[in-house]
């Protein structure tokens, strides 16, 4: 459940756009990392405070400035007030509850997205608050952690003469949100892999962890329905966007990614429907299985109500029963009570109806 409703650490009743770092702070110290190109020329290098990035605001060349750890408060607050960012801006940049969202001012585009990963060990999806603050000739980020999906942009970036050396931060900033996009792919691959182990474990031998199994893996969906669905209105609007930071060649990059999200989100539902209809499964092989256990017993039970009968008419008073005077003949007959039905009970236990 904490993953649904987080502890808010800002108090009820603040003024809007106080500086409040919500939610856990993942590393020990802010990494700030600095990538500046053009078709030419291009630097990359770790700064030891982000005063050393503010000489490159007003140069022509694409400045991405990257930050990795939200709970230095100052190092937001020098960078809103270089940038120009909004207070509200960075208010929802420090609250990692944020729900993904996009805001267009008049020199620059806000986004808000999840970064996911999927722990195959925990077998359970980490999501990470992603945010970009893109200007006209710089782009900022900013992450909770170090390590992100980005390995193939730095790549590209790192060649020259490539498509996004030439293009301006509107192209970087889409390569950002696509190859988050795409990550999400992987995701959904893993988690589909999970879903057939689940369905041949389900149709071969189902037990109650199985179904512990299907009630974690409808949660994942949840919540990774939670992360990802609103990022098809984010795409949608940039899109859509006039505005002058995002060239009009761009919006069909963007359309791509919007595709890729809408196939997602019909991956996701697909994969929940399936999900729903493991649960009838189990719930039906279940029944069967019951249905087995009681046909069994059933048999068992006609066998001995002749049996039953016969000895309840006679009571078993003969005359001469060679037992009748056996010295250990009380005995016997527990012995045997408590071995037939230590034998049931093994029999039972090895048909798992125990």
């Amino acid at each position: 459940m904490p993953r649904f409703i987080k502890r808010q650490l800002k108090k009820a009743g603040s003024s809007p756009g106080t500086l409040v770092h919500v939610g856990e702070q993942k590393v020990d110290e802010t990494r700030i990392t600095l990538i500046d190109y053009d078709d030419v020329h291009l630097q990359e290098r770790v700064l030891d405070g982000i005063e050393e990035a503010f000489p490159l605001k007003d140069l022509p060349t694409v400045t991405w400035i990257n930050i990795d750890g939200l709970h230095e408060i100052d190092t937001v607050e020098k960078i809103g007030q270089h940038f120009n960012l909004h207070p509200l801006v960075l208010e929802d940049i420090l609250n990692t509850g944020q729900r993904p969202k996009t805001e267009e001012f008049d020199d620059a585009i806000f986004v808000v997205l999840k970064m996911l990963n999927y722990d195959k060990d925990a077998e359970k999806i980490l999501s990470e608050q992603f945010s970009l603050f893109l200007g006209s000739n710089f782009l900022v980020t900013f992450q909770e952690i170090q390590g992100d999906v980005f390995r193939t942009v730095r790549e590209r970036i790192r060649k020259p003469k490539t498509r996004i050396r030439k293009a301006g931060c509107d192209y970087l900033a889409y390569a950002l949100i696509d190859a988050i996009v795409d990550h999400y792919f992987v995701i959904l691959e893993a988690l589909g892999d999970k879903i057939e182990d689940i369905e041949t474990e389900l149709l071969d031998n189902p037990t109650r962890d199985t179904l512990e199994i299907i009630h974690e893996m409808k949660r994942e969906m949840i919540y990774l329905r939670k992360q990802i669905w609103p990022i098809r209105e984010i795409i949608n609007g940039l899109v859509k966007s006039e505005s002058s930071l995002i060239q009009e060649q761009l919006h069909v990059y963007f359309r791509d990614v919007y595709d890729h999200t809408i196939q997602i989100i019909d991956t996701i539902e697909s994969y929940r429907d399936i999900l729903a209809g493991m649960l009838d499964i189990y719930l039906s092989t279940l029944s069967n299985k019951m249905n087995e256990v009681m046909k069994v017993l059933t048999i068992i039970a006609t066998i001995f109500i002749p049996i039953t009968f016969v000895a309840g008419i006679y009571g078993m008073n003969f005359k001469f029963i060679p037992e009748l005077e056996w010295r250990w003949g009380y005995f016997m007959v527990w012995a045997i009570i408590i071995v037939a039905a230590g034998i049931m009970l093994g029999f039972f236990k090895k048909k798992q109806w125990l």
